[in-house]
Formats: C-alpha cells, structure tokens, sequence
C-alpha cells in the first residue's frame, strides 16, 4: 500500500509518519519539500502530485491554523483550508484513494454545554472555523472514499503547546489568570495519530460503505483551560520542578480577559461516540495523555 502524507512535520503529521508506517509505503511532504508539491496552497502542484504518487491514501494533517491571522488573512486560510481539500478530494477520486483529513470543533457555535455529534448545527464564529467547515463540504461532495476528524485542543510534546507555556510562566510568575468559561478535552496527537492509523486499516479492509463520514476524535472527560492548568502545574512540581506558581495560584477568569481579533466557542466538547462504536475504539481520558507528555518534557 502506498499513503501520501501532507504536513509531515506539523504535531499531528510528525506522528502519522510513526503510526502509518507498518501499514504500508509512505511518501511524506510538507511546503517545503522539493521533488514533489506538498504545499496547498499550489492547488495545482498538489493534484498533480496525487496523479503522479497514485496513492491507495492520503493523508491530510496540513491547515492553516494560525487562527487570530486568518481573521486578517481570509484569502490564504480559505485557500489552503477550503480550496485544498476540494482540489485533494478530486484528485483522490481520480485515483481511486482515500482522503484522510482533519477538522475541528471550531465548525460549531460553541453554545451549550452538550458535546457536540456530527450531525448537530454547524455555525462557525471565525473565519478559521468557515474555512474548515467549507473544506469539509467540499471534501464530502467530491470524494466518496474520504474520512472526516474533527477534534480539538490538539497538543504535542514536539514544538509548542499550552502546557509548555503554562510551565514557562510558572517558572517565572507567582500567579497566572487562565480561562476557565471554555470546555474541551486536550488530545494528544499521537492518540489521533494512533486512531487514524485503525481507521484507515479497518476502511481499506472493509470498505466505503461501512466506514466513510465524519467523526469526532478527541479524548475522553473534559476540562477548561484552567483546569488543564492546574492539573500541569500541579503534575510537574509533583515531579520535582522547580515552579514559583503553585497550582492553587492559578486564578480562574473569564474569556473576556483576554480578547482575541477571533472569537472563540466557549463549548469545545465532542461526543466521540460514533468513532468508538464504529471503530471498536476506546478513548483514554484527557488526564492520561498529558501525564504522558508531560514525563517526556519535564
């Protein structure tokens, strides 16, 4: 089997690449690679890497994310997050493939406090959030083969995450503020790695009519912001690093303390339940993979 993988080295690509490996060839790009396009903003460039790969699946793990920017910057987030996909979808059904991608739970409102299903109301409040929602239309219309991840509060122990930030801080404040009106569950980007990796094995198995559609991926429980804080915090100075902030000095505040050029949903929770029964997949709770990811930076 042959899989192309798009944004190698972003946190969710960087670990395709281990959990896609035993299941066949895999061809791995991001913007910057040079044989072959990898860069969706070249519209053009990606296709004609699909005729000339044929992959048996593709795997798209690159988006434009950076959520504030693409207030600003409408044109490159609808092409990189809308365009694209439509442009991959087609591609994919002109070679037979699959088409992996991932979205979030930023194509809703954010309203209530139930976790959302698939098939609930969508209402982005973002230009981020419209763009992934488009990409999603344009990759369900186009190919038939394709399977849909909307997740959310992705982390990594590889580059950036709040929870390095929050430690950061820590280390040099004596109390931080942190939003505690928005809910969602951290995952790990190797569990969405991980569960990607069964799902394409099960779809290539089994086939389209029982697997392709849209699913929420996201780990179990859920948290705000403030309490993913405190639960960091308080884990690594139980491991012994040295913090001036305790977790008690986390003060909770609301998210109008620190206003943003996009809004963000105050309701991030994912109801995970068509993935697991469809997949025979268990979640393992928030807790669990930070605790892990924590051990390998602390």
């Amino acid at each position: 089997m042959k899989i192309l993988l798009l944004g190698k080295s972003g946190q969710v690509g960087w670990e395709l690449q281990r959990s896609l490996a035993p299941l066949g060839e895999i061809i791995a790009l991001d913007r910057r690679s040079m044989d072959l396009c990898g860069d969706l903003a070249d519209l053009a460039g990606i296709s004609a890497t699909v005729r000339q790969v044929r992959p048996d699946v593709i795997v798209n793990a690159a988006a434009y994310t950076a959520v504030d920017k693409a207030e600003s910057d409408a044109a490159t987030a609808h092409l990189v997050n809308a365009e694209a996909p439509g442009a991959l979808a087609d591609a994919a059904s002109a070679v037979g493939a699959w088409l992996v991608h991932y979205s979030t739970d930023y194509v809703f409102d954010g309203t209530g406090s139930k976790p959302w299903e698939e098939n609930d109301p969508t209402g982005p409040l973002n230009v981020y959030g419209r763009t992934k929602l488009e990409g999603e239309q344009r990759i369900t219309a186009r190919c038939a083969k394709h399977l849909i991840l909307r997740t959310s509060w992705v982390y990594a122990a590889k580059g950036g995450n709040f929870a390095k930030t929050m430690l950061r801080l820590a280390a040099e404040r004596d109390q931080l503020s942190v939003i505690n009106d928005q809910y969602g569950a951290p995952t790990g980007a190797d569990l969405l790695a991980d569960v990607t990796a069964h799902m394409v094995r099960s779809a290539l198995r089994d086939g389209v009519s029982d697997f392709a559609g849209t699913y929420h991926a996201a780990a179990a429980g859920e948290t705000s912001w403030h309490g993913y804080a405190r639960f960091v915090i308080d884990y690594a100075s139980k491991s012994g690093l040295a913090l001036k902030a305790p977790s008690s000095a986390v003060a909770p505040v609301p998210t109008t303390a620190f206003p943003t050029p996009a809004m963000r949903p105050r309701n991030s929770r994912l109801n995970t339940a068509k993935l697991q029964a469809s997949f025979d997949l268990q979640l393992p709770a928030w807790q669990q993979g930070v605790a892990r990811m924590l051990a390998e930076i602390i």
